[in-house]
């Protein structure tokens, strides 16, 4: 099993996350590390402070040097999906090819409701998902990019330069709906991530319905990297007994939430522990 970190961009200063995101750059062990795109946080006092995921991506992207850096997952319904696409190519420049490009459907009701930002009913919600994929893709490795969707329309579009990674930079896809995100993930995705929160029984029945569909569009299964998140508020046993039960499920990569205000100095011991599951 593969390991990576992530950070909660939320009750915390920018400097510590970057330092946390430096040193684990310096570990072999992580080869990734991200964080989320929300504009309120997710725990805590729901009115403080919260970075925003993807200009932060940007400053990591030249803080770091050799760790892949994402954002778990883009909600579509904040940008539309040209400027996400200007946005992804950007950061993967800079970044010199390390971008994983995180797309989610959305779900924070009281962000949306905050900002004036439409969250539609759930179908709705995917038909636009889907479309914004397919449009981003297009952008990302066409010159010009022509899409008559419902709600995504391309005109001689151009989306230049281009990222460094060819065709484009890996989408992960985030979420555990059977019908529409499993079937988007088969189309499109380099990784499906779960979370995991249903546990080792529900994350393999979703596994299987994953095959289904990805065997229903051509692909193998296992070209899919399927991740889910631990947990880690400073207790070593306790991630690693996360990491054994996920690693004898079968899950390709483990994605380690740090906890607020983590050290640097937390990741050696971490990297240590998890490294008898690698």
């Amino acid at each position: 099993m593969r390991f990576a970190i992530k950070t909660r961009p939320e009750h915390q200063a920018w400097e510590e996350m970057r330092d946390v995101w430096v040193a684990a750059d310096e570990i072999p062990l992580f080869e990734s590390a991200w964080n989320w795109d929300h504009f309120y946080p997710l725990t805590g006092d729901l009115t403080g402070p919260n970075f925003e995921g993807w200009t932060m991506l940007a400053a990591m992207a030249q803080a770091t040097r050799r760790i892949r850096i994402g954002c778990q997952v883009t909600g579509m319904v904040y940008r539309h999906p040209a400027v996400l696409a200007n946005m992804a190519a950007t950061v993967d420049v800079i970044s010199g090819g390390r971008l994983e490009l995180g797309l989610g459907a959305a779900w924070n009701q009281m962000e949306c409701d905050a900002y004036g930002i439409a969250l539609p009913p759930l179908k709705e919600r995917f038909d636009r998902f889907d479309e914004g994929v397919e449009a981003i893709v297009m952008l990302l490795t066409q010159t010009v990019s022509d899409f008559s969707g419902q709600y995504v329309q391309l005109t001689g579009a151009r989306c230049e330069p281009k990222p460094v990674q060819r065709p484009h930079p890996p989408i992960t896809i985030g979420g555990t709906g059977r019908k529409r995100t499993l079937r988007t993930t088969a189309r499109w995705a380099r990784q499906w991530n779960s979370l995991g929160r249903g546990g080792t029984s529900e994350w393999l029945a979703l596994k299987d319905v994953l095959a289904a569909h990805c065997a229903d569009v051509g692909r193998d299964v296992n070209e899919i990297t399927c991740s889910v998140n631990l947990r880690f508020e400073g207790d070593l046993d306790d991630v690693a007994a996360q990491a054994q039960t996920w690693r004898d499920a079968g899950v390709d990569l483990a994605i380690v939430g740090l906890p607020t205000h983590c050290k640097p100095e937390t990741l050696e011991p971490l990297a240590a522990v998890l490294e008898q599951f690698a």
